[in-house]
């Protein structure tokens, strides 16, 4: 399984998730900067894919991380929450 990293990005903050699988790893908030987005995804993941919600800073964010060589993608922030959901609900399937 890959890991996947979402960003909420906002003027000041930009809150970041880690994901192995259905398994948030690390969660945490940093500076909105690119770089240190950067470095923080770094340390704490091997990034299959980073998650940037859809908003007004996205497509800057979006040039910038793929810029810092991190795979990034713009995701509507209704369609990551269902798609988290199936995969916690086919997480739940198969243990159970």
């Amino acid at each position: 399984m890959g890991e996947y990293i979402g960003l909420d990005v906002s003027l000041k903050e930009t809150a970041v998730s880690i994901r192995r699988g259905a398994k948030r790893v690390w969660r945490g908030k940093c500076l909105s900067d690119p770089a240190a987005i950067a470095a923080l995804i770094r340390k704490h993941a091997v990034c299959r894919a980073g998650g940037v919600r859809d908003g007004p800073l996205s497509v800057w964010f979006y040039h910038a991380l793929s810029a810092q060589g991190l795979p990034a993608i713009c995701i509507d922030a209704r369609h990551a929450k269902a798609a988290l959901d199936m995969a916690q609900r086919d997480g739940r399937q198969r243990r159970g």
